[in-house]
């Protein structure tokens, strides 16, 4: 993927993040397939680990792996910073993986047009 193209594609990764409800989580593998992108899963990760520097605006604590575990927590810097912000918002969080992980999945999918 030229420079170009992977700005597009932070660009289609960004505006799928930005759409997550508060209280709500996803995936790097749903935001991929979401922008029709299926196989570009850990692209998304790397992108979401860089949220802090380059699009702090950017919810990336609602950005988890496909089981729900807080795989990226390590980008955040300080220890409990991605569970901290999940808590804030109402979302439980027990041994670095969301509980009731199936009631708080949002599928972008499904829940917007893109």
């Amino acid at each position: 993927m030229d420079a170009e193209g992977q700005d597009a594609f932070r660009q289609a990764v960004y505006d799928v993040v930005r759409r997550i409800p508060c209280g709500r989580a996803t995936t790097y593998g749903a935001i991929a397939r979401a922008i029709g992108c299926p196989q570009h899963a850990r692209l998304v990760g790397r992108m979401m680990a860089e949220c802090d520097r380059f699009a702090p605006d950017i919810p990336a604590h609602r950005v988890v792996n496909s089981t729900g575990c807080l795989s990226g927590k390590r980008a955040f810097g300080v220890a409990d910073e991605m569970q901290q912000r999940l808590a804030s918002e109402g979302v439980a969080v027990e041994n670095d993986r969301i509980k009731r992980w199936r009631d708080v999945f949002w599928n972008p999918l499904e829940e917007i047009n893109l």
